[in-house]
């Protein structure tokens, strides 16, 4: 009975002890559980940010191997600045001046930002300018075209290795960038059922992947496409395309007699070297270079600079091309030569294109294009109605005769009316630099006139009445100023 107390106490204890280890223990393996648990977790994050830099080693090496060409022109830092800032306005969708614009792109465009800029200058434009619903594309997005099938895949299979064949990117057979321009070739041609896959359309699209991911070559391929037109030149009719080539030889006519005269003596029409040039905006035989400073521009003006840019070609290289004497050696010039420009002889067609504005020359032609079809077509019904074939030939002469002089009264009317107008913006900018001299002398008259009447309230009653007649004259002919005040 006197043990039991201390038996108790010791029992106690042991019990205190026994529940400390289990709290240590478990403690202990709760640790245990966290070091193990955080420790699955670095292995884990270590693999997540070894494939995000194996993914963006990836990244980066698909696009130094996309930009993979020689830039035409070299763009300062300053510039570089300036195109970061008008960016942010791309995301905020905000109005840029556009003769801004204008001047940054002419001074240069960053080849890493290229693809950046082109969506921006299309942001632009659709700012500026709202297709009619009737013409606007079919709302369906690029991932829903791609689980489709289309009736054009044979053919865009077998033209995927004839385009851009020597470009890094695109030469891998069913490699990134094949399988990349199909699946964009693809989408637009279920988009656009009318025009469905054309052969140019390969090229354009390959530069537009060149410089952006394949959503964005999408968004901006429909925005060249319906936006600015060029698809109607890839419609199955070739309608477009015919007109422009009228156009083209209408340029040469009236800007460059000789060479055109000389391509017409050797039956070269401008479909037979400047059709795929229009078809593939000069990127099948091009430098990339030089097609991508060329897509700058369009970007920015539209159709028209593909005008502007083979006419600049042409006139650059017109001494070489009257120097070919026959049929064979021109086509073999203009397919061959005239594309191994140096980077020099690139850079003074681009400010060439820049500086050239032929809107106007353009619409005229086109009227005329119709108006001779017309004509063409009634002839066909006189031919009908049996009627001589000497009297239609003769018929015909004159109507080509009358064609010749009304284009060359209509030409000169046009630069009549450039030359008023030049002359009306002189006037104009003459009667303004008047009306502000004519401001500026009434202010230094009422000047002049605040300074007699001070100097009249300083003078004495008798100063004042020997100096009356002087302050008369200059009141009275402030034209004289100079004459009386070189007066003792």
């Amino acid at each position: 009975m006197e043990e039991e107390p201390l038996v108790i106490f010791m029992s106690g204890e042991d019990d205190s002890e026994k529940a400390e280890e289990r709290k240590k223990s478990e403690e202990l393996r709760s640790l245990w559980k966290k070091a193990i648990h955080q420790q699955i977790l670095l292995l884990r994050m270590e693999k997540e940010n070894q494939k995000l830099e194996e993914a963006s080693r990836d990244e980066l090496q698909s696009r130094k191997v996309k930009l993979d060409y020689e830039e035409v022109g070299v763009c300062q830092k300053e510039v570089l600045i300036t195109w970061d800032k008008k960016l942010l306005n791309c995301r905020a969708k905000i109005r840029c001046d556009m003769e801004d614009i204008h001047v940054s792109l002419k001074e240069g465009v960053p080849k890493s930002r290229r693809g950046e800029i082109w969506q921006f200058l299309a942001l632009q434009y659709r700012l500026r300018h709202r297709l009619p619903n009737k013409q606007q594309p079919p709302d369906v997005s690029y991932k829903e075209l791609l689980k489709q099938l289309t009736a054009q895949q044979h053919a865009i299979l077998v033209d995927l290795g004839r385009t851009f064949p020597t470009h890094p990117y695109f030469s891998a057979q069913l490699g990134a960038g094949q399988l990349s321009l199909f699946n964009l070739l693809k989408a637009y041609s279920l988009l656009d059922q009318e025009v469905g896959y054309c052969q140019g359309i390969s090229f354009v699209a390959g530069v537009l992947l060149l410089h952006m991911s394949e959503e964005q070559a999408f968004e901006m391929l429909k925005f060249l496409m319906y936006d600015q037109g060029f698809r109607k030149q890839y419609r199955p009719d070739m309608m477009s395309l015919q007109i422009q080539m009228y156009q083209l030889s209408r340029l040469l006519h009236d800007y460059h007699r000789d060479l055109y005269n000389h391509l017409e003596e050797n039956e070269i029409s401008p479909s037979l070297y400047a059709a795929p040039w229009f078809l593939t905006l000069f990127a099948s035989q091009f430098p990339l270079g030089f097609v991508a400073r060329v897509f700058d521009i369009i970007f920015l003006q539209g159709t028209e600079v593909i005008f502007k840019v083979a006419l600049s070609l042409l006139s650059s290289q017109e001494t070489l091309i009257m120097e070919c004497e026959n049929f064979e050696s021109i086509v073999e010039f203009l397919k061959t030569t005239l594309p191994d420009m140096n980077t020099s002889e690139m850079e003074k067609i681009i400010t060439q294109v820049f500086e050239m504005d032929i809107s106007k020359q353009l619409h005229a032609y086109e009227v005329e294009y119709h108006v001779l079809q017309d004509e063409l077509q009634e002839s066909s019904y006189a031919c009908e109605e049996s009627e001589p074939v000497e009297k239609l030939e003769r018929a015909n002469s004159q109507l080509k005769r009358q064609n010749m002089d009304l284009l060359e009264k209509l030409q000169i009317a046009h630069a009549k009316i450039q030359t008023l107008e030049s002359n009306l913006e002189n006037l104009l900018t003459r009667e303004t630099k008047m009306k502000s001299l004519i401001r500026t002398l009434e202010q230094e008259k009422m000047a002049y006139q605040k300074t007699v009447d001070q100097i009249r309230k300083l003078l004495p009653a008798d100063a004042l009445a020997n100096c009356e007649p002087l302050l008369r004259d200059l009141n009275c002919n402030p034209n004289n100023k100079a004459k009386t005040g070189n007066k003792p």
